[in-house]
């Protein structure tokens, strides 16, 4: 496991997965049913960061951000167009929050909520 691994809580599993994938690159290393047969959760590699990518059980606390009306925190992944990146997510289904600018920090980014409303911050260091 790596030092810090994340439990994002999705409408479904599969297409969540599938999104992560073409949009951020995210690669799938397992897949986990439940008893029945219905999927669980997708655990996928995006860098060297472990993701459980699983579906929302209301009765059990776990919920999509979209379902709680959003979420305080923002996941950022370096990529190496930005621009590229942003256009990418937002042709398949992600909401703009914030759109591409160089940040005083030295750093291209934009963010933006996935479709179970995760915010992802997307940036590239300024040459």
């Amino acid at each position: 496991m790596t030092q810090i691994a994340v439990h994002l809580v999705v409408d479904d599993p599969a297409a969540a997965a599938t999104w992560y994938a073409e949009t951020l690159g995210a690669r799938e290393t397992g897949r986990f049913a439940q008893p029945d047969g219905t999927l669980l959760a997708v655990q996928m590699l995006l860098g060297d960061t472990e993701l459980a990518v699983a579906g929302e059980m209301p009765e059990s606390g776990l919920r999509t951000p979209a379902s709680l009306c959003g979420s305080p925190a923002a996941f950022h992944v370096a990529v190496d167009d930005v621009d590229a990146a942003w256009s990418r997510a937002l042709s398949r289904g992600a909401t703009a929050f914030k759109a591409p600018y160089d940040a005083p920090w030295g750093q291209r980014t934009a963010q933006f909520l996935d479709p179970s409303g995760h915010r992802w911050a997307i940036n590239r260091a300024i040459a």
